[in-house]
């Protein structure tokens, strides 16, 4: 009787414990894409050098419309191309926008920043009011490692610390990549870079 109501009281610290942790994840400000982390929330473990789900490679990618250095994004295929001579690209896997947060155009990278500060958008602040209103960069910094602005818009090619939502459409729109990914494309990049975003 009483290892019965020991184990039954186990299991019910277990369960609270369990609940606790999801509500943390849901409204913990290393989850701007208002994803439930399943109790692991974003920033517990920094993601630099993780491997990604989608290897980098180099690919046959002959399109004589796309002049080598520009950068082409398949949000369908979810995968960055960044175009090198000889009909050839390098492919790179990327986390995309969810459902109603995928756009397409044309753009130019603005600014690149090393471990960037994050200041939630207005629009992320109505949805998600208990986000702070600043972060500086670092390792549990959402945009992670490195950050490549696009126009005038409120998107970046940026870092992550996740490197399990590569491949997927988990975003606000912005486009993330493992940290070892968006450092390796960073160093080749330069401010100016074109940048096409389709979504076919």
């Amino acid at each position: 009787m009483k290892s019965r109501l020991l184990a039954a009281i186990v299991a019910a610290a277990s369960l609270l414990a369990m609940t606790a942790d999801v509500l943390a994840a849901s409204n913990n400000p290393m989850d701007p894409e208002e994803r439930l982390t399943g109790g692991n929330p974003i920033g517990r473990f920094f993601g630099f050098g993780s491997s990604s789900p989608v290897p980098r490679e180099t690919v046959n990618f002959a399109n004589a419309s796309y002049k080598p250095g520009t950068i082409v994004i398949s949000t369908k295929e979810r995968r960055l191309y960044l175009i090198q001579d000889g009909g050839r690209a390098l492919r790179y896997g990327i986390g995309v926008g969810r459902p109603g947060f995928a756009w397409s155009g044309v753009k130019t990278v603005t600014a690149k920043k090393e471990w960037p500060g994050w200041t939630p958008p207005s629009q992320m602040l109505k949805r998600r009011p208990d986000l702070p209103r600043y972060m500086p960069g670092g390792e549990s910094n959402p945009l992670g490692a490195r950050a490549m602005y696009l126009g005038s818009t409120l998107y970046r090619i940026h870092g992550s610390n996740e490197p399990e939502t590569i491949g997927q459409a988990v975003s606000s729109g912005c486009f993330r990549m493992t940290n070892e990914d968006v450092t390796d494309l960073y160093e080749r990049v330069r401010v100016g870079t074109t940048v096409i975003i389709k979504q076919d």
